[in-house]
């Protein structure tokens, strides 16, 4: 039996998206803690987000921040980490590998350091200047594909809709898919209808 590709629901703002999500596919729900960001929401809101948010694991997406503020977002009862910054290891043994998801801007030239592998995660989104995730923009997913046979767990981001997340599985052969612009009405306002249906193509690829 295949194993099951794990799905993460990112840029989450509103209750009533996380209990949808909770209803469906999703492994993760990921709320976007970096104040540039559309989809970010203060430390106050994902308090109130992860208490619904129940079995599924709870993500908090950072930039850069200090390990004292990585810390705390752990001690308020977020799972993982995901670093989508330029961190170095250090910071991520320092609140443990286990903890962390690391991501990645998937540009020219793109070297990831072996020691990732003890992560969480990898996850692969597509380089734009000057944003940190929530492109709405696909990769080269030959990329992915060389990680993912490096020994890399993937979780494969940028770009993905119901309607290519099918092709990017049978491609990739990631752990898992993350998906935030591909099922909104508008930045942080999730579609329900999108969401089921994002769900129903990975169960279908």
């Amino acid at each position: 039996m295949e194993r099951k590709v794990k799905v993460k629901f990112c840029g989450l703002t509103r209750e009533e998206d996380v209990v949808k999500a909770r209803e469906l596919c999703v492994s993760y729900v990921g709320f976007v803690m970096y104040p540039k960001s559309p989809r970010y929401v203060s430390k106050e809101r994902l308090k109130e987000l992860i208490t619904i948010a129940g079995d599924v694991l709870k993500v908090a997406v950072v930039v850069n921040l200090p390990y004292e503020d990585l810390r705390e977002l752990l001690d308020m009862g977020v799972d993982l980490l995901q670093l989508h910054g330029d961190e170095d290891p250090s910071i991520a043994f320092r609140v443990g590998m286990d903890r962390v998801i690391k991501a990645f801007r998937v540009k020219d030239g793109l070297r990831v350091d072996p020691v990732w592998r003890e992560a969480h995660a990898v996850l692969l989104d597509t380089h734009k200047e000057g944003t940190y995730g929530g492109t709405g923009e696909t990769f080269n997913w030959d990329v992915a594909v060389s990680l993912v046979r490096q020994g890399y767990r993937i979780i494969l981001s940028g770009g993905l809709t119901p309607q290519n997340v099918g092709e990017a599985i049978k491609k990739v052969k990631p752990y898992g898919v993350d998906v935030s612009s591909g099922i909104e009405l508008s930045p942080g306002v999730k579609d329900h209808k999108k969401m089921e249906e994002f769900c129903h193509a990975v169960e279908n690829p």
